[in-house]
C-alpha cells in the first residue's frame, strides 16, 4: 500500500525551501536612483535590495549597514526554512495524529511574511508622495523633478527604477500552496490513523483490610454441681415384745 501525501503541501513546502536559498542572493524588490543636473550626473546614488531574509542598502558606492535590518532578515530566514521543513514533514506524514500540529505551524508563516513584506514597500511609496510630492512606481522607471524649493532653485531631475523579483513571486505562490494544503488537509483528517495504544492495564486489586484480632469471650464460670440429696434416716421404734 502506497503511503498517503498531501502533494499540495508537498509542493508548498519545496517552494519555500527554494524561496529561502535564492533570496539570500536575489532580492524580492530593488530600488535604485541617478540624480542629474545641469552641470553633473550622478549614477548609482541609492541602490537597495530589499526582501525579508537579505536587505542592502548602497549610496553612493558605500554600504550602509543596520542592525535591526539585520536581525529581522536572520529572524524571516529562520521562519521561512522552518516553515518550508516542517511543510514537507507534515506532506510525508498527513495522517499521523500530530499532523494536524505540523500544519499549523508551518502554512501561516510564508503568507504572514509576504504580507508584512507588501506594506511596507507601498507605506514607503504613499509616503514619500505625501513628503515630496512626487511618486515613485512599484515596478517600473520614472523621472521625476523635485520642486525648487527642495533644490535651492536648481534644475535636478532624479531618474528612479524599481521592480520586483522571481523570488518574491515564488514566495507569493508559496504561500497560496500553505494555504491550499491546509484545505486539503480536511481529507486526511478523515483517514487519519491512530497511534497503537497499549492495553488497558488491569485495575489493581485493593489491598485487603486488616482483620480485626478476634475478641476471646471469657467463658462462663462453672457453677459447682448441687450436692446430692441423701435420703432421710428413718428410726424404728423399738416394738414390745
Amino acid at each position: 500500500m502506497f503511503p498517503r501525501i498531501n502533494w499540495v503541501g508537498l509542493a508548498a513546502g519545496l517552494a519555500v525551501i527554494v524561496v529561502v536559498i535564492f533570496s539570500v542572493f536575489i532580492p524580492w524588490w530593488h530600488i535604485s536612483a541617478d540624480i542629474a543636473t545641469n552641470a553633473v550626473t550622478i549614477g548609482g546614488l541609492i541602490n537597495a535590495n530589499i526582501s525579508p531574509l537579505n536587505t542592502n542598502f548602497n549610496m553612493l558606492g558605500n554600504n550602509i549597514g543596520m542592525p535591526l535590518l539585520t536581525a529581522l532578515n536572520i529572524v524571516g530566514l529562520l521562519s521561512m526554512a522552518a516553515s518550508g521543513i516542517v511543510m514537507l514533514i507534515y506532506s510525508a506524514l498527513p495522517t499521523k495524529p500530530y499532523s494536524k500540529q505540523l500544519l499549523g505551524f508551518a502554512y501561516r508563516k510564508p503568507l504572514y511574511i509576504v504580507v508584512l513584506f507588501v506594506i511596507p514597500v507601498l507605506a514607503f511609496s504613499l509616503l514619500l508622495q505625501s513628503l515630496a510630492g512626487f511618486s515613485i512606481p512599484l515596478s517600473g522607471s520614472t523621472t521625476v523633478t523635485p520642486p525648487g524649493s527642495l533644490t535651492g532653485g536648481n534644475p535636478v531631475s532624479i531618474t528612479i527604477s524599481t521592480g520586483f523579483f522571481w523570488p518574491f513571486w515564488l514566495a507569493t505562490i508559496a504561500a497560496g500552496l500553505c494555504i491550499a494544503a491546509r484545505i486539503t488537509h480536511r481529507k486526511f483528517a478523515a483517514v487519519k490513523e491512530t497511534l497503537p495504544q497499549p492495553p488497558p492495564a488491569e485495575p489493581a486489586s485493593p489491598a485487603p483490610s486488616p482483620q480485626p484480632a478476634p475478641v476471646e469471650t471469657p467463658a462462663p464460670a462453672q457453677t459447682p454441681p448441687a450436692p446430692a440429696e441423701t435420703p432421710p434416716t428413718t428410726t424404728e421404734s423399738p416394738q414390745a415384745a
